[in-house]
């Protein structure tokens, strides 16, 4: 999950990058296309035999949402500092654990429940409905982290049964022409060195997104989603040496609250993940075992 988050963070500075001569569409098309490409290597690893799946529909459903969420993130990354963009997105997190009780039965106690809350409190810090300094575009970024989080639990789903490697594949496939439609509409083509920033942004995107897919088989979706928040530092860094942005105020706060909810959700997972393992094997011992 933490090497995830590190070519997610190269991702977004690249998505910046091209979003000062592309549109959002395009650079999520570009974004997928050599996605594709970059996972290819994986029908040479595995065989044609990758593609099997009976579960086709539930890629189809899992990918829209995906697309939309993209196209949310990547639209907010291009017109929010960089910061506020990848702050807002760690609510995501938020959303899996009460997406978690209603998709996968995850039992969440209540101290987990007032992290949510705290979490959610961050979120408003750094949105400030009302205020003069409120932005539609801040709206968009929690939209992205809604769907983000709903996309998290289909993969959890998909993962009972599907392997890391055809979830990636299958995810890029159904993504270009998803994204062709809309990209369409808007059309130009990239000029000089955008083409190494959509080219960086698909096979950046995708070595996350491959790495992100084995995390999420492997553990408990809400407890590894909050290590993404490594990628605010890289993405902090990259939008002050690039474009000259600071953190404003507001944005740290709501960050560090977003964190600390975040960081809070991940220990109670951890706890509970040990507990269980150090009380299954007593389960239905004989007495002196």
């Amino acid at each position: 999950m933490l090497g995830s988050t590190l070519f997610f963070a190269l991702m977004t500075v690249a998505i910046r990058l091209a979003s000062e001569t592309l549109h959002t569409f395009e650079i999520a098309f570009f974004r997928n296309f050599f996605g594709v490409v970059a996972a290819l290597p994986l029908v040479f690893k595995h065989g044609p035999g990758l593609l099997r799946t009976d579960r086709l529909p539930k890629y189809l459903f899992r990918c829209l949402i995906g697309v939309v969420s993209m196209f949310c993130s990547f639209w907010a990354i291009g017109n929010l500092p960089l910061a506020q963009a990848v702050s807002l997105s760690y609510s995501t997190p938020l959303f899996v654990t009460i997406a978690a009780v209603w998709f996968l039965h995850e039992h969440v106690r209540a101290r987990r429940w007032v992290a949510v809350v705290a979490g959610f409190i961050g979120v408003l810090v750094i949105v400030r409905p009302g205020s003069a300094e409120f932005s539609a575009a801040s709206l968009v970024a929690v939209a992205a982290a809604v769907l983000s989080g709903l996309v998290s639990i289909q993969i959890k789903q998909l993962s009972a049964t599907e392997p890391a490697d055809r979830i990636v594949l299958w995810t890029t496939l159904l993504w270009v022409p998803m994204s062709l439609g809309p990209a369409l509409f808007v059309w130009e083509w990239p000029q000089g060195i955008t083409w190494l920033w959509v080219a960086a942004a698909g096979g950046l995107g995708t070595a996350g997104h491959m790495l992100w897919t084995r995390a999420i088989k492997l553990g408990d979706v809400s407890a590894l989603t909050p290590i993404s928040f490594m990628q605010l530092p890289v993405v902090a860094l990259f939008g002050f040496l690039l474009f000259n942005e600071d953190i404003d105020r507001w944005t740290a706060i709501g960050a560090g609250i977003i964190f600390a909810a975040n960081a809070y959700i991940a220990r109670r997972e951890a706890v509970l993940a040990r507990n269980a393992q150090t009380s299954a094997p007593l389960t239905g011992a004989k007495p002196g075992e």
